[in-house]
């Protein structure tokens, strides 16, 4: 064919004698003016702009946004764009009606297309450059464009083309965007004032921009950028190579940031006097909800397209005829005939794909940004209220720790979730309308009946959703017991070791373990059954659908309507199944009352006062009220009546004032997850002198040369266990550093030895605080102490007996003064020669105090370097496990095979037999389709056929299939995670203690609460969505490929490019979601260190400093979801854009190289399944291999090695009544904690007779709790042996050995329950058994009192007690038990010497008969041993009674004595 211009079949094309306007040719010829004038102009500026830019350009350079108009301008060009297209198109098959080609229809709008994509491209680098002169050449071009357009349409006008013609249209449009443009352009000028203005105007970038470390770019790139998330690439092909981290996410954008919106949200409750919540997030967030919702209406509008175009290709396809051949005089083409064209209809098709995705991820990005606002908003309120809470709140469990938790991090994700859920809900009756329209339109009543099934079977639906919730809800009250008793049992791991009754709370465990998987099969059922729905719907629509239209219509059933319908049933589907997912005093108290809520006055009739800048004590027995009284005065009490009265000043004044802050240590150490250096100067400026003096004086420098960074490593929950001690001084050290007026010291000593406690009361108390003169509130069982004190207040069963200096109650209340004289063996001028004698051992002393409790400095070395190993091989692991573009496909072996074979075989075969059922009976249906259209006689012919009856046979094995494979996946993922815990619950409670003493609590927690909550309920569902949305897809090509073969030469290109999106994508998301779950846990902290530390911060005045650091930890974890929610985003574009493609290259390849209209329609059916499935299998598979990691954490402990629990003896061998004499032998005993660590008992030789009271002292690392450990072998006795009563106890079952022996701790540990499940968990005693151990503990009143007796309530850990009273309870355990061996570890360390001096009196009668081992931490308490054991550095040094060792007065155990006095 020949090739003109003008065209060579019509001579008078060329004809201008009737003027040259009045050529059609020449206006055409006129309109490529413009588009070359452009870019010839254009291209220049460009390649010296792009070849002159530097590498150095900072970040934000190409992200400015100077003019005005810009989203307009880029919204206008699109549009442009669009019609440039429909312009060629129409040229193109105008042309292919002509009998020469005929350029001029199509060459001006390749060229205005060319023209319009340079000019946004030029404007944009004009922008970014910042040099709005150069928009000049635009201004120009957009006049020329507007002239030479409005010229074509006035021509047309005079010819009489009308509006019926598409080109007269086009044409029109064109004009009114040309028009639009240039008044843009002229806005530009007008403000800028870049031309004709004698003072350009200069602008800013936004303040975001100009911050180098904002790297969230969405809201300032430009409308295309933000459309498809271009501006992520840089970061997501960057994680292949380095792995994404916090410096590479920045900071969150102002507008986005906690605090902005949290005085909106704030703003928005004010204003509006309401109570209705809703209203109030509508009225503070209700712009980008509506934008949400409007970008979704369109999405869904355009989500018709599919069927429509679908109907009207097949049609075209089916009644493709011979083209007729134009008059070349009549070169028009109506808009019914160009959307005629098969290919035309392909082409828009592929158009409104691209929209349709680019709308509805819009909507999804901007309904999450909303989210994350809402919620960075709520957290701070939620932060503003716990920070005002009172402390009986949470002491009385009106709000617990779980409840602020789930409020962080539930409820605020749940509720976006719900603005997720919002547009989808709106959106939904008009996709249901609109759809069930269009199907009446195509098959008439019948598909009243499929949209009837649908909205019937909605119900049930949603009745299943309903049904989902309850059973999720039950499954988290199960699990959260679940969680709070292993929580128990990790926290007294060593007591239920040396008690043996690990079993017993095992059972426990596992019985609420069995009540959670009950209710985790309801979850799995109601799961299965709302999957099955999903799937199962569709079909039944169809075959109820097509089956009645087969028998009540006339007509035959046509592959255009057939296809239609079914796309139509798939749109339908996607709404409902949302409805599834749906004095010169410092202070003074008067009269004053205080409750801890109850109602009840704990304090009674308060009237004391505290002097200025002089040392209160306030003292009495366990339980009396001390702390409450502290606590009363701090605020956190409850006033009944009386006032706190703070120099003149009234509680409630203080609390705003700074004036008198407060500095405060608790009687529970508290410390925040962060440096040593960080925990002592709390927020307050750093100062060396200071900082070394408050060092010194708490005995922590020892303490910090030993920790791997100094006073740079991490403790708390994420780094290294410190003992008590330590953490008592750090509390302590923070309290001193404060440089503040009042300090408040809550039994400071408690956790101290004798020589901490005298070197912190000399140096810290006595020498740092007093020079200061600094009021100090001293707390304290050490009664030794009280002639240091100025003031003192002596309480009684929750009042003041008496109050002021030692001399005044001497001289009022000589009985008081007498006991407490007996009570503190000791005088003032010892005290003194004491800091002088132990001053020179004391560093010696601490620098022996090991990272881990009780272990000698060689271990600590030892241990180090294991340390620094394991480092390594975690820095090579991570190294390695970064290099991850390949699926942890083994641990998913590991993960499927533990839900046994036959379930996995099963699976895969009905998952494989479901899809080949589904693609056969889309595949009948073409054919049927095809046989009707081929068919010339009646249709009742085929009414008596068998096609009906295969149809619906296929139909109903199909949703039988579908509910078999949403059975099979979640009952495998069900047995796999009851398995899994099953396996990691005894082997966790198996592990030998040091595994316990070297991992973190918080760490094993982890594994038992959000690792096993993946395992339970993510991996499954994730699982099925993986092999459907697969399957679908492998299924969706080999039937487009089986239809028109040429789509596999098209599939290969496609094929490369979703590798490498998949490849680039998953790498990325994997860190973002680490990035996300690694921010949420310091958040989750912080919480719950605010609630638990309240008293501790509002005391002082800190409530700013730790509110400011919430809202940097709510921004970091806003930021790393935002970056996770734009990184899915920039998936689902491109997977959407490759979706359309692929759809387009169906639809060409069908249409072109196709015989068969059925398959035609059934090819892009499934093309468009692809476009919706595509991204499902990227982020299923990037969500499966980050829950992969839960199992592979799960696994790393299942390799752990288990104590030996079984001995040479059987247990029956072992006599019933062993041990009944109490006789111990220990024989050359040598101990070591593990294998590869140094021995820390060394050939210990020792006898002790049956019913001898053994003392053992020593300094702190001496060895003599190891001592204590090996008689239960919670330590490698690796040489040597110790036998009891004749036996070698390691010849026994660790079990029947630990079972035989009693002991009590230094930490007195309590579970929650009843009082008389702690005394006798395994339910063997009497009552009366009971009351005794009771009366003898000095409790039996106290425990009648309570409501209950024996059945009262112990919280968790005992909080409810004092510390006094548990340990007392742990006492009254130990008799209980009515072993002849008690051991003592430390016992008395935290009680008062009134209590201790109980606990005497009943180890010496009610354990009269008893051999009794005590570990001494008071050297006093075992003057009245038989036998007392001195020892060192793992050695004995002195084994004799405490007459003859006090006779050696160079002995070490008489200077222990001489200290202790």
């Amino acid at each position: 064919m020949k090739v003109a211009f003008c065209g060579s079949d019509n001579a008078s094309a060329y004809d201008i004698s009737a003027g040259v306007l009045k050529n059609v040719c020449f206006v055409d010829a006129l309109n490529l003016v413009p588009h070359v004038f452009l870019l010839f102009i254009t291209f220049p500026i460009l390649f010296i702009g792009w070849g002159s830019q530097s590498s150095k350009v900072q970040i934000h350079h190409n992200t400015w946004l100077h003019f005005p108009g810009h989203s307009l301008r880029w919204i206008l060009t699109f549009t442009l764009l669009f019609v440039h297209v429909c312009e060629i198109a129409e040229g193109i098959v105008s042309d292919t009606q002509m009998n020469s080609r005929h350029l001029h229809l199509f060459l001006p709008a390749i060229m205005g297309f060319v023209a319009a994509t340079t000019a946004i491209v030029y404007y944009h680098n004009i922008e970014t450059s910042n040099f709005p002169k150069l928009l000049l050449a635009l201004f120009l071009y957009w006049i020329m464009a507007f002239v030479t357009k409005t010229i074509k349409l006035i021509r047309y006008c005079e010819d009489g083309v009308s509006f019926s013609q598409l080109r007269f249209c086009i044409t029109g449009i064109m004009v009114i965007l040309y028009g639009l443009l240039m008044a843009v352009e002229i806005n530009v000028i007008l403000v800028r004032r870049y031309v004709f203005f004698m003072n350009p105007q200069k602008v800013k970038p936004p303040e975001d921009l100009q911050d180098l470390g904002v790297r969230f770019l969405q809201p300032f790139v430009n409308l295309l950028s933000k459309a498809t998330y271009w501006w992520m690439n840089t970061l997501i092909i960057s994680a292949h190579k380095k792995p994404i981290d916090l410096k590479a996410i920045g900071k969150l954008p102002i507008a986005m940031r906690a605090l902005t919106n949290y005085v909106c949200l704030k703003e928005a409750y004010e204003e509006q006097k309401v109570t209705n919540d809703i209203y109030i997030t509508v009225l503070a967030f209700g712009r980008p909800i509506l934008l949400s919702s409007t970008f979704r209406y369109l999405a869904d509008l355009l989500g018709f397209a599919g069927p429509l175009c679908i109907s009207r290709i097949v049609q075209g396809f089916q009644n493709d005829t011979a083209a007729t051949k134009k008059d070349p005089s009549d070169s028009y083409l109506s808009s019914q005939d160009f959307l005629g064209n098969v290919y035309v209809l392909a082409v828009l098709l592929f158009l409104a794909l691209i929209l349709q995705r680019t709308f509805l991820q819009a909507s999804y990005y901007v309904t999450i940004e909303t989210g994350i606002n809402l919620r960075g908003a709520l957290l701070a309120m939620i932060y503003n209220k716990i920070l005002r809470l009172s402390t009986s709140n949470l002491s009385m469990g009106e709000m617990t720790l779980g409840q602020i938790n789930n409020l962080v991090a539930i409820e605020t994700n749940q509720l976006m979730w719900f603005l997720f859920l919002c547009p989808n809900l709106w959106a939904m009756p008009v996709q249901i309308i609109m759809g069930v329209i269009l199907l009446y339109y195509w098959l008439r009543n019948s598909a009243l009946v499929g949209a009837a099934v649908i909205l019937l079977l909605a119900p049930i639906q949603y009745f299943i959703a309903t049904k989902l919730a309850e059973a999720q809800k039950s499954t988290l009250d199960y699990s959260t017991e679940r969680l709070k008793k292993t929580n128990e049992i990790l926290k007294g791991i060593k007591l239920l070791k040396l008690y043996a009754w690990e079993h017993i709370f095992c059972t426990s465990v596992e019985e609420t373990r069995m009540k959670e998987l009950i209710s985790l099969k309801t979850f799995a059922l109601y799961t299965s059954l709302s999957i099955f729905m999903n799937a199962a719907i569709p079909i039944a629509a169809v075959l109820a659908t097509f089956v009645t239209y087969a028998y009540t219509s006339d007509e035959t059933l046509r592959p255009a309507e057939a296809f239609a319908s079914l796309s139509l049933f798939h749109i339908l589907v996607t709404p409902l199944f949302l409805l599834s997912t749906v004095v010169r005093f410092a202070v003074k108290v008067t009269n004053g009352y205080f409750s801890w809520g109850s109602g009840l006055a704990t304090l009674s009739n308060i009237n004391i006062r505290i002097p200025t800048g002089q040392m209160t004590m306030i003292v009495g027995q366990v339980g009396c009220g001390k702390s409450s009284l502290l606590l009363a005065i701090l605020g956190e009490m409850q006033t009944l009546e009386g006032k706190v009265h703070w120099n003149k000043r009234t509680s409630q004044n203080l609390i705003k004032s700074d004036l008198y802050s407060v500095a405060y240590a608790a009687q529970k150490p508290w410390l925040l997850n962060a440096t040593v250096e960080e925990n002592i100067i709390f927020g307050s400026p750093f100062n060396k002198q200071r900082y070394k003096a408050v060092t010194d004086a708490c005995s922590l420098q020892p303490d910090i040369d030993l920790l791997p960074f100094g006073d740079q490593t991490e403790i708390g929950e994420r780094g290294i266990n410190l003992s008590g001690g330590q953490r008592q001084r750090i509390c302590v050290a923070r309290a001193l550093y404060q440089n503040t007026n009042i300090v408040f010291l809550d039994d400071p000593f408690s956790a101290l030895d004798i020589h901490l406690s005298d070197h912190l009361m000399q140096e810290g108390i006595l020498k740092f605080l007093q020079e200061d003169k600094r009021t100090l509130i001293l707390v304290t069982h050490k009664l030794q102490y009280l002639p240091h004190a100025d003031w003192i207040i002596a309480m009684k069963d929750g009042y003041v007996l008496r109050e002021g200096t030692l001399k005044d109650i001497q001289t009022k209340d000589t009985e008081l003064y007498e006991h407490w004289k007996t009570l503190m063996n000791r005088q003032d001028q010892e005290l003194e020669k004491v800091s002088t004698d132990s001053g020179a051992t004391l560093e010696r002393k601490t620098l022996r105090r090991a990272m881990y409790p009780r272990e000698s400095k060689a271990q600590l070395e030892d241990e180090d370097e294991e340390e620094e190993e394991e480092e390594d091989d975690d820095d090579n692991m991570s190294t390695a496990m970064r290099l991850r573009t390949k699926m942890p496909w083994k641990t998913c072996w590991r993960y499927l095979t533990s839900g046994g074979f036959f379930l996995l075989f099963l699976m895969i075969f009905s998952k494989l037999l479901k899809h080949s059922v589904i693609v056969a009976i889309d595949y009948w249906l073409a054919k049927w389709t095809m046989d009707n259209e081929n068919k010339t006689v009646n249709s009742t012919n085929f009414k008596s056929s068998n096609k009906v009856a295969v149809f619906s046979t296929l139909c109903g094995a199909g949703i039988i299939l579908c509910l078999i494979t949403s059975l099979t996946v979640e009952w495998m993922g069900l047995t796999a995670a009851k398995n899994v815990h099953h396996n990691l619950l005894n082997k966790i409670i198996l592990g030998p203690i040091r595994f316990f003493d070297t991992t973190p609590l918080g760490l094993i927690l982890n594994r038992f609460s959000a690792d096993t909550n993946i395992i339970d309920q993510h991996i499954p569902p994730t699982l099925e969505s993986l092999t459907r949305s697969t399957l679908l897809c492998l299924s969706a090509i080999g039937m487009i490929s089986y239809a028109t073969p040429w789509f596999l030469v098209a599939l290969v290109p496609l094929g490369v490019a979703f590798y490498f999106i998949q490849k680039y994508f998953r790498v990325a998301s994997k860190d973002l979601q680490e990035l996300d779950d690694s921010t949420q846990l310091p958040l989750l902290c912080h919480f719950s260190e605010t609630a638990e530390g309240l008293t501790t911060i509002r005391a002082f005045r800190h409530e700013a400093r730790f509110k400011q650091r919430m809202l940097e930890l709510t921004d970091t974890n806003n930021i790393a979801y935002l970056f996770l929610s734009a990184a899915n985003r920039w998936l689902e574009v491109r997977t959407d854009y490759l979706g359309a493609c692929i759809v387009l290259t169906a639809a060409v390849t069908s249409i072109t190289y196709g015989s068969d209209s059925g398959l035609l329609g059934l090819g892009l059916l499934y093309a468009l399944t692809v476009t919706n499935y595509l991204n499902w299998v990227v982020r299923n598979l990037a969500d499966l291999e980050v829950q992969m990691g839960a199992v592979k954490k799960v696994n790393s402990f299942l390799n752990m090695e288990s104590e030996n629990y079984e001995g040479t003896m059987e247990p029956s061998q072992v006599p019933e009544d062993w041990p009944q004499e109490g006789e111990i032998k220990i024989e050359d005993l040598c101990v070591r904690y593990e294998n590869n660590l140094k021995p820390v008992l060394k050939h210990v030789k020792a006898y002790i007779k049956p019913g001898q009271k053994v003392g053992i002292c020593g300094r702190t690392g001496s060895g003599k709790s190891s001592l204590s450990l090996a008689f239960f072998r919670m330590v490698d006795i690796f040489d040597g042996k110790i036998v009891i009563d004749g036996i070698d106890i390691c010849k026994l079952p660790l079990h029947t050995l630990r079972s035989r022996l009693s002991i009590i701790l230094q930490d007195p540990i309590l579970f929650s329950g009843s009082i008389r499940f702690n005394l006798d968990p395994e339910c063997k005693c009497t009552d009366d058994r009971l009351w005794e151990a009771l009366e003898i503990a000095q409790l039996k009143n106290m425990v009648k009192s309570l409501p209950g007796g024996l059945d009262a309530v112990v919280t968790e850990g005992g909080e409810n007690f004092s510390v006094g009273q548990r340990q007392l309870f742990c006492l009254a355990r130990a008799f209980v038990r009515k072993s002849s061996i008690l051991i003592m570890d430390e016992a008395t360390a935290s009680i008062d010497m009134a209590t201790e001096n109980i606990l005497q009196k009943v180890v010496m009668t009610a354990f009269a008969d008893r051999t009794v081992v005590t570990i001494a931490h008071r050297v006093h308490t075992i003057l009245t041993a038989d036998l007392v054991i001195v020892m060192k550095r793992g050695n004995i040094l002195e084994n004799d009674t405490p007459e003859n060792l006090l006779s050696q007065e160079d002995g070490i155990f008489a200077s222990f004595v001489r200290a202790d006095m």
